[in-house]
C-alpha cells in the first residue's frame, strides 16, 4: 500500500469537446498495487484521504474524501449539501487514462481522467 497524489481533469462532454485541464482535482488516496483504494489504510488513516479542487474563476476548494452509504464523496464541508459523489470508488482502478465520473450536489455528472499518479 502506497499514499498516492492523483491529479484528474475534466474530459471530453459537448459543454468542453477537448476536454478542460482548467477543471482538475488533486487526490491523496491509499492504493495497493493493483491500483484500488487500500480499506484498512483508509480506515486508520481516513484524515489523510483528501481532495483539492482547482476550478477557473472560482476559490480552490479543499477537502476530504470521505466513505458514505452510497458509496464515496468528496467533501469540503459539514454536511452533505456540497458533497461530490464519485461513482464506484471502491472498486475502481486508479491508473493514468483511465475515467471517473463525478456528481455535483446539483446532480450534474462529469467525467474526469486520470492524469498521473505519483508516490
Amino acid at each position: 500500500m502506497t499514499w498516492t497524489t492523483i491529479r484528474i481533469e475534466l474530459a471530453r462532454t459537448p459543454q468542453f469537446p477537448n476536454g478542460s485541464a482548467a477543471r482538475n482535482y488533486t487526490l491523496r488516496l491509499p492504493l495497493t498495487e493493483q491500483g484500488l483504494i487500500d480499506p484498512d489504510e483508509f480506515s486508520a488513516h481516513p484524515e489523510r484521504a483528501t481532495v483539492r479542487r482547482f476550478w477557473p474563476n472560482e476559490p480552490d476548494q479543499s477537502g476530504y474524501i470521505v466513505r458514505k452509504n452510497s458509496g464515496w464523496a468528496f467533501s469540503y464541508a459539514l454536511g452533505d449539501e456540497d458533497d461530490e459523489q464519485v461513482f464506484h470508488l471502491e472498486n475502481h482502478r486508479i491508473r493514468v487514462g483511465e475515467y471517473l465520473t463525478l456528481t455535483e450536489p446539483d446532480g450534474d455528472k462529469w467525467p474526469y481522467q486520470i492524469k498521473s499518479c505519483a508516490v
